[in-house]
């Protein structure tokens, strides 16, 4: 295993960015620190991308890694653009949508984005799909107030009909009724994974979708040629394929949700590539409310057959 590639350690974005758990205030972070992560692992790539990042008496200048960190994004919906992940997400998404109407709900629904970064899915959603005008609001959250920043501008020069919040997607004032990520959920490891998908068990919350890399053993040679044709930041190019390497498994994903969530049936989505035995890029981990999975799989038609072992 090349030291980049171990699963054991944290991305570089995991590192150079951190809030107080409960104030999500911005704190102060030490270079060396992060240097010293990586360097238990010999991973001398990570050591180089940081080096290489500014700072001041030792802590990283905040807003330079900010800057940092938008540019990274905008790489990343370059990719989200080429593996056409927005109708992905729709493709599913419109079916919980219309299985959560049919089961009686006919309020506002709104679909809250995890970790939305500069907000690809959303906009996509927004400009692309018919759900605004059909009473779904249309809403990302992050904790960095930089990517909200450049979500909000797009979406404005855009003039698209969603929002996108600084804060915690799962504190009272930013709650919703459906929620989904993409390449979100391998950040959560173990315990923090459990806790996670706890959260989904607040009573509004009608179903989640979270997208993310399908680990098998070609999975971080394919996105290190992605990476390596499409980013230019040395960061992005690392963080890419660890992000590959660590993702998780499906049985791990499912057994997690259904510990932490058991309200929810919950499996894997779209594993396959058209009933065959290739995997696709990406797998989904979805869970509904138990009484929505029958209408559901109506909803989805021949597509039901993507469910897996949801339960």
């Amino acid at each position: 295993m090349f030291p980049s590639w171990n699963p054991a350690q944290s991305e570089i974005t995991d590192l150079i960015v951190r809030h107080d758990p409960c104030t999500l205030e911005r704190l102060p972070v030490r270079k060396q620190e992060v240097l010293d992560a990586f360097a238990q692992f010999h991973n001398h790539q990570a050591i180089r991308a940081v080096e290489a990042l500014p700072a001041h008496d030792g802590l990283l200048d905040a807003r330079e890694i900010d800057r940092l960190f938008v540019t990274v994004h905008w790489e990343m919906q370059r990719l989200s653009e080429e593996f056409y992940h927005g109708p992905r997400v729709y493709e599913l998404l419109r079916a919980v949508i219309a299985a959560i109407r049919r089961n009686g709900f006919q309020e506002t629904l709104r679909v809250v984005d995890v970790g939305c970064g500069i907000g690809y899915n959303i906009r996509w959603l927004a400009a692309r799909t018919p759900l605004a005008s059909q009473g779904i609001m249309l809403t990302g959250v992050d904790l960095n107030s930089a990517l909200i920043k450049e979500a909000n501008r797009l979406s404005a020069a855009e003039r698209l009909p969603c929002r996108f919040l600084h804060g915690d997607a799962f504190s009272p004032d930013h709650s919703g009724q459906i929620y989904l990520s993409t390449g979100v959920i391998h950040h959560f490891r173990g315990e923090e994974l459990l806790e996670f998908l706890r959260r989904h068990q607040r009573p509004e919350i009608q179903a989640f979708l979270h997208f993310d890399f399908q680990p098998w053993f070609l999975a971080p040679y394919g996105s290190w040629f992605f990476h390596i044709l499409r980013m230019r930041t040395r960061v992005a190019r690392h963080d890419g394929v660890l992000s590959a390497a660590r993702a998780h498994t499906a049985d791990t994903l499912v057994q997690a949700a259904r510990a932490a969530a058991p309200e929810f049936a919950s499996g894997i989505y779209g594993a396959k590539i058209w009933g065959t035995p290739a995997p696709r890029v990406f797998h989904t981990l979805l869970g509904v409310r138990k009484g929505l999975l029958p209408e559901l799989k109506t909803q989805l038609g021949v597509r039901a057959s993507r469910l897996g072992q949801v339960q």
